[in-house]
């Protein structure tokens, strides 16, 4: 039977049918992996299911003398795997896309309306017991109905995105992305910052990585209006969150709403403090059903795998 290394605790269905097929071993931490344990873990499981965080670095990966054939990772985004060295080791890569799509849009909407509409701010505020009642100019904030939304990086969460803006909320849709794309409903603009221009709502939804590490920043903020806001569903370190506190400080931009971080889970206090941003926990995928599909797509690529079958989600 194949070692399965499972880097952290997963819903009890996925765990279940994991160990049904393979020898298990579960971390029973909620700390990452460290660039030690993933050089240890290649030289002693035949594939290893990682999540968010664990530090599968190239210094790692080239350290090991790997027994690992498959990293199978528990999510889409995989920028804390170095796919390229993993690769040169004769080590397979897969993620888990599709699964994630709706459930990640729906909280783009969510982060969108609860910054738009003050509701943080509002539920603090009735939380702390200073609300003195409805008044006619309390709290206004930013209507969504018919506004533009941009949307930069339109893959699939982008487009599921789109389709809740345009069709739930009337919103004009325009988006840049690195290639050429037709997305019925949308107009694809040259550039980031031409997005920014005339969006009403920026939203991030591209892959992390390399290529993306602080794709937004200054010149977005310098190019947005001053009562639009930014939502960020991507990853963490596609902003440059040193100028994104700083846009908001100088209110270049009218506000924020933040599933990830640069250096997650540390969020700055700058933005903690600052009343028209909202924060969330990396809420994207959190669904029980969701979470369970991703599990056991990540399972089907190891499956596959050892079957000797094309992987179903290689990277």
């Amino acid at each position: 039977m194949k070692t399965l290394l499972i880097s952290k605790a997963m819903p009890d269905r996925v765990l279940a049918k994991a160990q049904s097929l393979f020898d298990v071993t579960l971390r029973e931490t909620e700390d990452s992996m460290s660039e030690a344990e993933v050089t240890d873990a290649l030289n002693i499981y035949d594939a290893v299911l990682p999540t968010l965080g664990d530090a599968f670095t190239g210094a790692a990966i080239n350290a090991s003398n790997p027994k690992c054939q498959l990293i199978a990772n528990f999510g889409v985004g995989f920028n804390h795997i170095d796919a390229s060295a993993a690769r040169a080791k004769d080590i397979e890569v897969t993620n888990t896309p599709g699964a994630v799509t709706d459930a990640t849009a729906d909280i783009a909407l969510t982060l969108m309306l609860m910054t738009a509409r003050r509701a943080g701010e509002g539920e603090r505020l009735v939380r702390a017991g200073k609300w003195t009642g409805w008044q006619p100019t309390q709290m206004l904030g930013l209507h969504l109905s018919g506004k533009t939304v941009g949307i930069v990086g339109m893959g699939r969460i982008g487009q599921a995105i789109a389709a809740r803006c345009h069709h739930g909320f009337g919103c004009k849709i325009v988006f840049a992305n690195r290639s050429i794309k037709e997305v019925a409903g949308a107009e694809q603009l040259a550039s980031v910052e031409d997005v920014g221009k005339v969006s009403d709502i920026v939203v991030i939804a591209t892959p992390g990585g390399a290529e993306t590490r602080h794709l937004i920043g200054k010149d977005l903020f310098d190019a947005m209006q001053k009562h639009a806001v930014l939502v960020n569903i991507s990853r963490g370190d596609v902003i440059d969150e040193a100028a994104l506190v700083t846009a908001l400080e100088t209110g270049s931009i009218g506000g924020a709403g933040l599933d990830v971080y640069e250096h997650e889970p540390t969020v700055p206090a700058a933005l903690i403090a600052m009343e028209n941003v909202t924060l969330l926990p990396h809420l994207g995928t959190a669904a029980l059903e969701v979470r369970e599909d991703m599990g056991m797509m990540a399972l089907d690529n190891v499956i596959a795998f050892f079957d000797g079958k094309p992987v179903p989600n290689p990277v």
